[in-house]
């Protein structure tokens, strides 16, 4: 047989879920809002079931090797059962809103059938939450697993697969392709009717490219800024629970810090308090050698490094560090492609800058996601509400966490008002189309039934008298 005959046939290959997923789809487009509350509820439920929270950990744990067992348990707990919280009351079929002063009422349709690409560093929970929108909103779901978590992404969706035949749905809602590789996955975005990315660049960037409607992310670069009225011990501890939460494998931990000159030296030990191990300036081109290895030909990220524990990260940088270190803390000087600690790391490695005032601070941030992370966010330690502020309106950030661990609240949190989503918009800056955190809304189309009202035109006095303008 031939070469060319035994190349697969990626545009039929991905045709035949397509045909599935319409069928599938065609039919909870007709369910009720009742019907399809109930499907939500049972896969929020069920998969939330501490004993599946504990398969599907370990499943992702093994498979990936990224990040650890307790946070991933957390994380689907929490993440799962918060979304549903959110849209558990949200109407999504028929007439949603009225709006009887403009004679305006919305309805919510589905978009068809999504195409979503899944990353390796969540392959267990954004399954999950994709399921619960895709079924709410009366949408079908194709997902692309990345190559890394494959086996969890397919597993997870298998196992929700069943839970709607067990409740009388078609089991189509919810596809998982078997073949990972580009091409099925460029196939897939370029057939759905709506793209949903989650992960690195290069995917995003795929999805914007595929002609198809997409929502993606950009990359993080969590900087957090702290000045001198901040509870410098509460900072440190949320630091450490941003930087070390699933072993720095979300996109929304800690990648910097922006202290004040005068509180330096007090906000360290803070840190060192908390497990962060202060690196000698010797030890400052170690590090980076050890998480871009490749630098100055590119940035790229050392794999054996990303969601890593500590013993890793220093053996690979031959270093050595006290026992109890939780994080490692690098100073830096400048920002951008000169100096690759200033972008995303993806490890538990912070890297500290100085600044003289909160101008400073905010041209730190700006500095560095003009180089990565651009839209992603950004945060505060501070007490003084003008600095708070300043800092909110000046940043290029989609998100600003005033006294908050940015990788706890960034995705949802049960004392943080983001909306629980695991994918997170980061507006123009980032190249992304959304500047909130992707959520059941934008799996869902709006019809606006209009109805005649009356209206009396207003004159020139009544329209631009209160304006200075006229003559």
């Amino acid at each position: 047989m031939s070469s060319e005959k035994m190349e697969i046939d990626y545009a039929a290959y991905i045709g035949e879920y397509m045909e599935r997923a319409r069928k599938a789809q065609a039919i909870i487009n007709t369910y009720t809002q009742e019907q399809v509350d109930r499907l939500c509820s049972v896969i929020a439920y069920e998969m939330t079931r501490p004993e599946m929270e504990a398969e599907l950990a370990t499943l992702a744990l093994e498979e990936t090797e990224l990040g650890d067992y307790d946070s991933k348990v957390a994380k689907i707990e929490k993440k799962v059962k918060g979304m549903f919280m959110e849209i558990k009351h949200e109407k999504t079929v028929g007439i949603v809103e009225e709006i009887p002063e403009r004679g305006m009422r919305r309805i919510k349709k589905p978009v068809g059938v999504i195409g979503s690409l899944i990353p390796s560093t969540q392959p267990e929970m954004i399954p999950i939450t994709t399921a619960m929108c895709t079924v709410k909103s009366r949408n079908a779901v194709i997902m692309a697993p990345h190559p890394r978590g494959k086996k969890t992404t397919y597993q997870t969706v298998e196992k929700m697969r069943e839970l709607l035949r067990k409740n009388g749905a078609p089991a189509d809602i919810l596809q998982c392709v078997d073949l990972v590789k580009v091409a099925v996955t460029n196939e897939l975005m370029r057939q759905a009717d709506l793209v949903i990315a989650t992960g690195g660049a290069g995917m995003v960037k795929a999805a914007y490219s595929s002609g198809t409607p997409a929502y993606g992310v950009g990359a993080g670069n969590a900087i957090m800024a702290i000045d001198d009225t901040a509870d410098f011990k509460d900072a440190a501890h949320k630091i450490m629970l941003s930087k070390t939460g699933d072993l720095a494998a979300g996109c929304s931990c800690d990648n910097a810090l922006v202290i004040y000159e005068n509180i330096y030296n007090e906000m360290i030990e803070a840190l060192k308090a908390e497990g962060g191990y202060m690196c000698r300036p010797e030890e400052h081109d170690k590090i980076q050698k050890a998480i871009f290895p490749e630098w100055p030909a590119n940035h790229d990220l050392n794999r054996d490094i990303v969601a890593k524990p500590i013993d890793v990260i220093a053996r690979l940088a031959d270093i050595e560090v006290p026992e109890g270190t939780k994080f490692i803390m690098v100073e830096e000087t400048g920002s951008g492609a000169d100096y690759p600690l200033s972008g995303e790391k993806l490890c538990m490695v912070l890297t500290v800058y100085k600044c003289k005032d909160i101008d400073g601070a905010i041209e730190r941030v700006n500095a560095n996601h003009a180089y990565s992370g651009a839209g992603h966010s950004c945060g505060i330690y501070s007490h003084n509400e003008d600095n708070i502020i300043k800092f909110a309106l000046n940043t290029h950030t989609c998100r600003v966490n005033n006294n908050l661990p940015n990788s706890v609240v960034n995705t949802g949190d049960w004392n943080a008002g983001h909306p629980f989503s695991p994918s997170l918009g980061c507006g123009t800056w980032g190249g992304n189309i959304a500047s909130e955190n992707i959520s059941l809304k934008h799996y869902m189309n709006d019809t606006w039934l209009a109805t005649g009202i009356s209206r009396a035109v207003p004159t020139d006095e009544e329209l631009f008298g209160d304006t200075g303008v006229m003559r």
